[in-house]
Formats: structure tokens, sequence, C-alpha cells
């Protein structure tokens, strides 16, 4: 069964791999195969085999709910964000939940904490309950999850990225443009020795890389890069900001991978007497609302999340009553928005 055919379906039903197919394709009966994947101590092990053997070839997942349910809707929405405590993600998710609940729909959330494990438990559970939609908070890269999505037949909406080969339906923008975008900005305002500060992430990956490659074409030193890892808080931009004054002080603009980083950096500027944006450029990402009331106030890329969260609710809704969504890809752009620190 291939991709192209499962992200052709309208319906939440269509093309869902079944326990029937499992059966079929593992040469059981679908009594059999039923109880190897639920009490597989009443199968021989070669039956045993075979049954899984089958599951991981189709990425089947089954359903948790009772099976008159399952070709009913269920009118709940589930969501995978990689968190919400201080998250840009937190407008994306208020327009979701709100545009659902007034539909009524219920949002299930569940948050990865950008761990790809986690979040491959977190699909494999919500799968088996058979919500009538799944909005995901990325691009889901090709394994186990993609494929049990694919199977599932349930509709998808992933957000926040652009890809031409999405699971189902795309709502976001280009990581890699924006990387470009705030390159260009900031040698416009004249700056030359240029850091970053950055989670570890695969979105982040790319803007970087988009960021570097600018730098090269102009004939202008690469940036240093500092990684914080998985830590995304006030404390790991402070210490990011401390190691570029120690190691690197003729840079003068920073492109941090977020608002929460850019504030530790500006913190930290300011603990040691070094004045923005006199002496260093700061720019950060999300606009959340607290970065126009720093001081000084953030530049930052602004990201339309209560747009993405709106249109992903609409999408979801409209295929799980059965409609069509067309485009299945929709680019919402970005903006850079100007402020005191540059």
């Amino acid at each position: 069964m291939s991709e192209s055919d499962h992200t052709k379906r309208t319906r939440r039903s269509s093309g869902a791999i079944t326990l029937r197919d499992v059966a079929m394709l593992a040469g059981v009966a679908p009594i059999t195969a039923s109880r190897a994947i639920n009490t597989p101590a009443q199968v021989s092990p070669d039956v045993l085999r075979k049954v899984q053997d089958a599951v991981q070839r189709t990425g089947y997942v089954p359903n948790r709910m009772a099976g008159g349910l399952a070709s009913s809707r269920s009118r709940l929405i589930a969501a995978v964000v990689p968190s919400t405590v201080m998250s840009v993600f937190m407008q994306t998710i208020e327009a979701l939940n709100d545009t659902l609940f007034d539909a009524g729909y219920q949002l299930m959330l569940g948050q990865s904490g950008y761990s790809a494990a986690r979040e491959e438990t977190l699909l494999e559970a919500i799968i088996g309950r058979r919500p009538d939609g799944i909005f995901l908070t990325g691009i889901l890269p090709p394994g186990k999850g993609r494929t049990r999505l694919l199977a599932s037949g349930i509709p998808v909406v992933e957000t926040w990225d652009l890809t031409p080969t999405p699971i189902d339906m795309l709502i976001g923008f280009s990581h890699s443009d924006i990387g470009r975008a705030v390159a260009h900005f900031l040698i416009g305002k004249g700056r030359r020795r240029f850091a970053m500060v950055r989670a570890e992430d695969e979105r982040a990956d790319r803007r970087t890389i988009a960021f570097q490659e600018v730098l090269a074409q102009q004939g202008l030193p690469p940036a240093e890069v500092v990684n914080v890892g998985a830590s995304r808080s006030l404390r790991s931009g402070r210490d990011a900001m401390a190691h570029i004054l120690s190691h690197s002080p003729e840079v003068d603009a920073i492109f941090c991978s977020s608002d929460l980083l850019a504030l530790g950096v500006v913190t930290e500027a300011r603990a040691q007497q070094v004045s923005i944006p006199e002496r260093m450029a700061v720019v950060g990402f999300g606009d959340v609302p607290f970065v126009a009331d720093m001081e000084p106030a953030l530049t930052t890329v602004r990201i339309n999340g209560g747009d993405i969260g709106l249109q992903a609710a609409q999408f979801l809704m409209a295929r799980a009553e059965g409609r069509s969504v067309e485009p299945r890809i929709v680019d919402v752009g970005f903006s850079i928005v100007e402020r005191a620190s540059t």
C-alpha cells in the first residue's frame, strides 16, 4: 500500500489497516491474530512471529476503543506539541482549542519534550484511541511513527514546517527562508561577526545552515554556534552569552532559536554591562508576548501561530466530516519584527 494512496483519502476510515488485513498477511484467522496481539501466550511461537511481522510491515495499531465504536466519530482531536512552558506554540494551541471547542470537538494534548522517542510513544497511544484527527508540530520523518499514521487512516495535519511530501495536510513556513532572511537583515544593519544560540532541534538546524550559507556567500566568517542542547531556559541563554563574551568578544550580532534564549542573552549582556544594540544586536524567534516589553524590546521573527491553529482545526474538522481539503499544503509565511535590540 503506497503512501500516495493514503494521502488521497478524504474520510478517516478510508485506507485504514485493519486486524483482518494483518491476519490475511500472517496467514491466520482474525481471531488468532487478535489473540497474538492481545494475549500472545495463547498462541504458538510460530504464529506469534508471523503476526508480529505482519503488524510491523503494515504499521497496524490496535483500536483500544470498543469495536462497535470504530466507525463512529469521536469528536476528539489529538495534538502533539514539544512543550507548553513559555512556548512559542501557545498561540497555535489556543486557536486550535478554541476553534475545535466552538464546533463541539475536544482537544487531547500531549507533550513530546522535543524527544523523538517520546513522540513515537504518544502517537501509538493516540492512534489506538482513534481520534477524528491528529495535529503534529513539525514534520514527522520516515520511520515507525509515520508508517503507523499512514496505516491508521486518521486525518493528520503537520504544522510549523514545510515539505513537499507531508503525511496528509500541512500548514507551515520555511525555516531555511527564516535563516536567510535574518542573516540578510543583520548584514544590512552593518553587522559582520555573528553568533547563534540555539537549542537542539531539527528546525533550528535548518535555520542555522541557511544563516551560515548567507554569511559564506557574502564572504563573512561563519557564525559561532552555541548549542544549548535540550534546554530552552533563560539560564541557558545567559550561559551561552557568557561563553560568547569570553571566547568570541568580537561578535556583534546574535541570532537565537527562541525568544526565551534571547531573553537570557540580553539579561547576561546587561549583567556584564554590554550595550544592546550599540555593542551587540540580538534577534529572537517566535514573538511571544513578553518580548515587546523587554528592555530593550526584542527584534524577533514573528509567526502567525493563531492562523496556523485556526486553519489546522478547520482542516481536521472538514476531513472528519468527510469533506476534502484543497490545497493540502499552506505556507503562512513569517516576518521580522524590528525593535530596539537591533
